[in-house]
């Protein structure tokens, strides 16, 4: 017997648990931190521009190729595109999780190169960007000036220069993003009057430019071959590239022979501008430069935080006077106070089972033993966890607290039973260790091996779901599995060094003996209720098929879900003012709502970007983000000052802003999957027609959507009837006056939009030279018709005389999924709803409105909340994925069983006990509101083989009294009394481990709350009914084998796990 040896040998037992906890801390030091394991899906970026170009023509001529040649490349599981009439264009490709982000790139890389040769000279020029991106925002940090001595471009540019590159280089960042960004340009502001008086054109200046501003190879003086008498090499250097705005004022664009000169002073103004005017930034109401951190979702989001702190300390001792940095996004902050929460609730746990162990052991040493269990088996966990590759996340330690009150089972077991033999056989501690472990190791190890059991097809689950039950379930598997090895060497090494022999005649505590009086009377009325159960089967048949019908009601109506929405502390608004408003407009209107969300209780931090969407991260004129960003959770504990309470009172307040829609939501429940919280809902036009028609499918589901009591909002930033300028060119007249077409759309580029010329370098880094006519040439259409172009004699002919100018609508972006014409339609349940209900809320209201040609999918988190929630199709017949797990986990620990008792039938009567559990929990859940989760199905997953391991200490005795020939009821009867104390025990330490979760406040509470119900609910229930029917369920199955003659139970029993007394410990 392999204990015997530790019993013989203790210091052996106790070197194989000292080193399990010893690689178990060592490990706890060197396992990353995260909020959860890597289940963020690869996504490679595509980006390129094309200057001047609006948005239809960049979808044809530069995202339809791409596309086209990305299409299906290996893994994908979507894509998706936007093209703005700004002329940017961006195209996300979303892999499936698992996947390798620098082989996907590799592979995104290759197919855009093979779609090169279709798009136009100018955006090849631009270049394409193809890398890897993560929408997990971590940080966002603001540069400022506190007493405003310096303006937005000077704080941008000194962000760019000074502390972009230096993040970017932080191991784990993806990228490095400026919101708002104003990037240095040497901004060439044409007179488009002057030029037509000198007879000059957009040509001419650019060509002028492209000659004088170049960098020159000049050679060099002595260079090989050379004569023999040469002794000295010399390099030549001439000037190169211009850095200074009065080097390229001096630039002659014109020259005659007379020695007359026109410089691009006398036409243009030049400054060193802003590459881009289209959207800046600002905290707390002043001017920003604001640097967004995107970690890659492989990457440890805490570790990059805290070395990006770091960072910015070094740098700040260089900061010019007037010149401060604050990082008011930090998403890490979330994680890290959830983790704590966690750790807490861990701590909780364990000094509760302590507790109630002592309370039924009654003696410090015996309590020794099991709660001894408790260190070594969750420490030892960490460094399986090292070995395998996992992180120390929410779900990880999940694990680890409901294991708190599996992993003293074992241990119990062994104490209870040297605690009995020492009573009735009057035996020492080390001769009743070893007497204990040869009656209990084999029902140890199969008691652990049918938990173990549940978890076997949880791992095989694909995607985010099946990656979060593979952590929890290895975790809890792990940490039991070393409880065992526990339970059959330190346990009872322990057991017989620490133990003493039981005097009868010591008296015990006062406050024992009226818990051991109370528990007799317990255990008295409990057996007057089973006795009647266990001789009326059709009684409890019928009471048990009540409960079944009641478990399918409450399954039916328990609405579905995905990840809880938490209080993460930050909030969205997204602002869209009504179509073809100026970025003027908009910042107006930005500046006020921060200033009201800055008034409302809990808030800390306002962040704003004018002119930047976040829902479709596109720079727009009427569109605009705020980032409102609430006070640490300690600080908030008044239920008006939580999120949903803020985000309500913000959209309150919003109200009196009429000229724009404000919109709030949350952050996404796994960061990195999508920019923000609520549903992504895609409608896709798949004839390819006009946008007229997506406007109208738009339309059509927002005004049915909000009549539904589901949604608190819904809204789309799509909009087809963007007023635009259409410029119809006569083609003929321009032929016939001797314009070229490239020349016009030339000067249409140069001057209303602007043109990228060459480049400068100043300050280590390289910028672009840029025309385009001062601004009050291109405000008005009648001033666009009083742009002149120079035709093949030399003519100047204004613009109005070959376009016909008129207005029309036309969408300010156009995007596109899986290369489909598409809408995105965004927006968030109300409280007391589930994203399952709004989901399927949704998918009816398209059903019944959406026209022919037009069909929806989902994206970002609604597309991995739909994929989990697919089922398996058999012909016309689908079944759901989940409810085929848990067959299959019951299956395995069906088969467990029948190994272990050597009986096709038997395992029955403790299955039975699953649905009892499973009505508890479910009646839980639905009583305390929370929807049916992945938190909530992890919690059945060990719900159940809990439930199995209870029923089994009551199924096991009633059989060994049955097969030494008690009769079927008294062994039943024997079984329910004698094992209710060892039932209750373990259940009551299995459920104050869980309580913490249940009360749980804070951050990450809302996750932690549906764990916890789901499983302090089932076991609750499967004490009070379990040990009531179970006694019953025995009887009827030993019947049924009785009457079928069934022989594949053997007459003499295996033993049980459990002694065949209770131990009563008379100290």
């Amino acid at each position: 017997m392999i204990s015997r040896f530790f019993i013989e040998r203790p210091r052996f037992a106790f070197v194989i648990s000292i080193v399990i906890t010893l690689a178990g801390l060592i490990s706890i030091f060197t396992l990353p931190v995260a909020q959860y394991p890597n289940i963020t899906p690869s996504l490679i970026s595509v980006t390129t521009t094309y200057p001047g170009a609006d948005a239809k023509t960049v979808q044809e001529t530069v995202i339809q190729p791409i596309e086209a040649q990305l299409n299906g490349v290996k893994r994908m599981l979507y894509i998706s595109s936007t093209a703005t009439d700004t002329g940017m264009a961006t195209i996300n490709v979303t892999f499936d999780i698992g996947t390798d982000g620098d082989q996907n790139t590799v592979n995104t890389q290759n197919r855009v190169n093979w779609a090169s040769a279709q798009m136009p000279e100018e955006v090849r020029r631009q270049s394409v960007i193809v890398k890897e991106k993560s929408s997990n925002m971590l940080q966002v940090i603001a540069l400022y000036s506190p007493k405003g001595t310096y303006d937005s471009l000077f704080l941008n540019n000194y962000s760019s220069i000074n502390l972009k590159d230096e993040l970017a280089r932080i191991p784990g960042v993806g990228d490095v993003q400026m919101l708002g960004e104003l990037k240095y340009s040497m901004r060439i502001w044409l007179d488009s009057d002057k030029l037509a008086y000198l007879n000059m054109t957009v040509d001419d200046v650019i060509a002028a430019i492209k000659a004088q501003n170049v960098q020159v190879s000049a050679g060099a003086l002595g260079d090989a071959p050379i004569s023999g008498k040469q002794v000295f090499r010399y390099s030549l250097q001439t000037q190169g590239r211009f850095t200074e705005p009065k080097e390229f004022e001096n630039i002659v664009v014109r020259s005659t022979s007379a020695g007359e000169q026109v410089r691009l002073r006398d036409i243009a103004k030049v400054e060193l501008g802003a590459e881009n005017y289209s959207s800046s930034g600002s905290f707390n109401g002043k001017p920003a430069a604001l640097l967004a951190i995107y970690q890659l979702n492989d990457a440890n989001g805490l570790e990059i935080a805290e070395a990006a702190r770091k960072k910015l300390e070094e740098l700040k001792v260089y900061f010019p006077e007037d010149l401060d940095y604050a990082i008011p996004f930090d998403m890490t902050d979330f994680i890290t106070a959830s983790i704590d929460e966690v750790v807490v609730t861990l701590i909780e746990a364990v000094l509760l089972v302590i507790l109630i162990t002592y309370l039924f052991l009654q003696d410090w040493r015996s309590t020794m033993v099991p709660t001894i269990a408790i260190p070594v088996s969750l420490i030892g966990t960490f460094a399986v966890m090292a070995v395998i590759g996992y992180s120390i996340n929410l779900i990880t330690l999940f694990g680890l607290i409901l294991a708190i009150g599996v992993v003293v089972d074992d241990a119990i077991v062994v104490i209870e039973n040297v605690n009995r033999l020492m009573e009735e056989e009057h035996l020492d501690p080390k001769a009743a260790a070893i007497k204990s472990m040869e009656q209990v190791t084999g029902p140890v190890i199969a008691t652990t091996l049918v938990l173990l059991a549940m978890f076997i097809p949880v791992c095989f689950l694909p995607g985010i779901t099946g990656e979060m039950y593979r952590q929890f379930g290895i975790t809890i598997s792990v940490a039991v599995a070393i409880s065992s090895v526990n339970a059959l060497t330190l346990s009872p090494a322990l057991s017989a060094m620490i133990l003493r022999p039981i005097d009868p005649n010591a008296k015990k505590f006062i406050f024992f003996r009226w818990f051991d009086t109370g528990f007799e009377k317990l255990t008295a009325g409990y057996g007057k209720i089973v006795s009647p159960i266990v001789r009326r089967t059709s009684l409890m048949i019928v009471c048990y098929a009540g409960l079944a019908f009641l478990c399918v009601q409450l399954f039916n109506h328990l609405p579905t879900g995905f990840i809880p929405d938490e209080d993460q502390g930050k909030l969205f608004v997204n602002v869209q003012l009504p179509d073809a408003a100026s970025l003027n407009r908009t910042t107006a209107v930005t500046d006020r709502a921060a200033k009201l969300a800055a008034e409302v209780p809990g808030v800390i931090d306002v962040i704003a970007v004018p002119g930047f969407s976040i829902l479709t991260g596109a720079q727009a004129s009427n569109n605009a983000l705020l980032i409102v960003c609430l006070k640490p959770w300690e600080e908030r504990k008044k239920p008006e000052l939580q999120q949903n309470a803020i985000l309500a009172e913000l959209m309150a307040k919003f109200n009196a802003i009429p000229e724009a829609q404000l919109s709030v939501f949350g952050m996404p429940s796994i960061q990195g999957i999508g920019t923000t919280g609520g549903f992504s809902f895609v409608i896709e036009d798949t004839t390819g027609t006009h946008t007229d028609r997506l406007q109208e499918a738009i339309d059509l589901i927002t005004a049915e959507a909000r009549k539904r009591p589901e949604f608190l909002a819904v809204y789309s930033t799509f909009s087809a009837n963007v007023p635009q300028v259409f410029l119809e060119i006569d083609r003929e007249k321009a032929l016939k006056l001797g314009v070229a077409l490239t020349d016009l759309n030339t000067a249409l580029q140069g001057l209303t939009g602007y043109t990228y010329v060459n480049d400068f370098n100043k300050y280590g880094k390289v910028y672009k030279v840029e025309i385009q006519a001062e601004t009050n040439f291109r405000d008005s259409t009648a001033k666009l018709r009083n742009l002149f172009v120079r035709n093949k004699s030399g003519e100047m002919i204004p613009l109005g005389t070959l376009v016909n100018i008129r207005t029309r609508p036309s969408p300010q972006y156009l995007n596109r999924y899986n290369l489909y014409s598409s809408a995105t339609v965004n927006g968030m349940q109300r409280p007391g709803y589930s994203s399952g209900q709004a989901m399927k809320a949704m998918e009816e209201i398209a059903r019944k409105v959406l026209p022919a040609g037009m069909k929806f999918e989902w994206t970002d988190m609604s597309y991995q909340e739909q994929k989990s929630a697919a089922g398996i199709s058999l012909g016309s017949i689908e079944i759901n994925m989940m409810a085929v797990i848990f067959a299959l986990a019951l299956l395995f620990m069906y088969l467990f069983l029948v190994a272990q008792y050597e009986s096709w039938m038997l395992p029955v009567a403790v299955l039975l006990a699953v649905p009892i559990a499973f009505f508890g929990s479910l009646l839980s859940l639905y009583l305390a509101g929370i929807d049916n989760n992945i938190y909530t199905q992890v919690g059945f997953v060990l719900l159940f083989g809990i439930a199995c391991k209870t029923a089994i200490l009551i199924v096991e005795f009633a059989k060994n009294k049955y097969d030494e020939g008690t009769p079927l009821y008294d062994a039943a009867l024997a079984a329910a009394r004698l094992r209710f104390r060892a039932v209750l025990m373990t259940a009551i330490s299995f459920l104050l481990g869980t309580l913490p979760l249940v009360i749980a406040t804070g951050a990450g509470a809302a996750s932690r709350r549906s764990l916890g119900t789901a499983v302090f609910g089932g076991m609750f229930v499967a004490v009070i009914g379990g040990t009531i029917l179970i006694p019953a369920f025995y009887v009827l199955v030993q019947r049924l084998v009785n009457w079928t003659g069934g022989t594949g139970s053997p007459r003499r029993a295996p033993q049980s796990a459990e002694p065949p007394a209770p131990a009563r410990n008379s100290r």
